[in-house]
């Protein structure tokens, strides 16, 4: 009689009393009984009283009907987030038709500059350009912005494109020119203006591709086109040259002229000393300034200790750069200054990465794709 006590049954959550099956209230204290099953095996979830009714388990034989709404009662105390999940399906409804975007009916031309000067639109901080994600917030750069960097930077991919790096330029520094046309005029006009250089000839300069190769030729300009020196060039007289703010210019000896005058007297002067060559300044408005004859093969200028020195110009090393004279040619060589040293092309010339141009007073640096 003992193991009756493991029959299903019904146990009074009050006293805990065991009733058979089918009473509707505690034998015991008269409490009202809920269903439960042996003392070993108590259901998981209390149902409410409306299961035990007789009505309820007469019919599950005949119609499969009623057992569906044990767990649509059941579900707002056992599982609360199963009646949320309607409006979360109907917010990913709405989201299938997104809103428009704000750099929708933005150019090409206007997107890349979004991009290269992209701003937060959460925390208002600059997101530099490639990034994915505002580095402040952690918002996400938007898709077209994205689009538009890789098309900025895959541009400089092209094997056959240039740039021009804008390094002095009084006020305007850093500005970038890119050279994706066949031909780009450098002048007061063109494609390239600096309307407020008055060095700089309406038509100055033209950049231009020749054989995959950037080419940039003089256009008759008045004040010419200078290209810096790497180590040592070769020049010849006439040629002229900047180092630091100084202009000058290459002079071969003048002819011997200390002969008599017609009645046979001599010039007085200084004592004469043999020259191979000498070097002239030249002066704003093209007006002569000093003039250096070369005592030995070579004449040397500079800041201080050289033959010809300037300790004002702060463009100028200590030993800027050097002339050479060898068997009637001549050299410049530049002596590791750190403003460089630039000679006058002529006509035309080929350019390499890294050159560097001065054209009026803008100092101009060449970049070439080198991947």
């Amino acid at each position: 009689m003992g193991n009756e006590q493991h029959e299903i049954g019904i146990v009074c959550g009050q006293c805990d009393t065991w009733s058979p099956m089918g009473a509707a209230s505690c034998t015991a204290c008269d409490n009202d009984l809920a269903l439960f099953g042996s003392r070993q095996s108590v259901l998981p979830t209390p149902p409410p009283p409306a299961p035990v009714r007789p009505a309820v388990s007469a019919r599950p034989a005949t119609t499969p009907a009623p057992p569906l709404p044990r767990p649509a009662a059941l579900s707002p105390a056992t599982n609360p987030v199963g009646p949320r999940r309607a409006p979360v399906a109907g917010a990913v409804a709405a989201q299938k038709t997104p809103a428009r975007s704000e750099f929708a009916d933005l150019s090409q031309e206007e997107l890349m500059e979004q991009a290269r000067n992209y701003v937060c639109r959460s925390c208002s901080s600059g997101v530099p350009s490639g990034h994915k994600f505002c580095g402040r917030c952690g918002t996400a750069v938007p898709l077209e912005i994205m689009n538009a960097q890789t098309l900025f930077f895959g541009d400089m991919q092209n094997p056959a494109k240039a740039k021009l790096i804008l390094i002095r330029g009084e006020g305007m520094d850093g500005l970038s020119f890119h050279l994706k046309a066949e031909q780009h005029i450098v002048g007061r006009n063109g494609q390239l203006v600096f309307p407020d250089d008055p060095f700089v000839s309406p038509k100055h300069a033209n950049f231009f591709y020749r054989d995959g190769k950037l080419v940039v030729r003089d256009e008759g300009s008045l004040n010419g086109v200078y290209i810096r020196v790497r180590g040592t060039v070769d020049i010849v007289p006439s040629d002229t040259f900047l180092a630091g703010e100084q202009l000058f210019r290459l002079d071969a000896s003048p002819k011997p002229s200390d002969g008599q005058d017609p009645d046979g007297t001599y010039f007085y002067s200084s004592p004469k000393h043999p020259s191979p060559f000498r070097l002239t300044q030249i002066l704003q408005g093209g007006a002569v300034g000093m003039t250096v004859c070369a005592r030995g093969s070579s004449l040397q200028i500079g800041r201080e200790g050289g033959d010809l020195n300037f300790p004002g110009d702060l463009y100028m090393s200590g030993s800027h750069c050097r002339i050479e004279e060898s068997a009637g040619k001549f050299s410049l060589t530049d002596l590791n200054s750190r403003n460089g040293t630039y000679v006058r092309i002529k006509s035309e010339r080929e350019l390499g990465h890294g050159d560097y141009l001065f054209i009026g007073r803008k100092l101009l640096r060449v970049e070439l794709n080198t991947n």
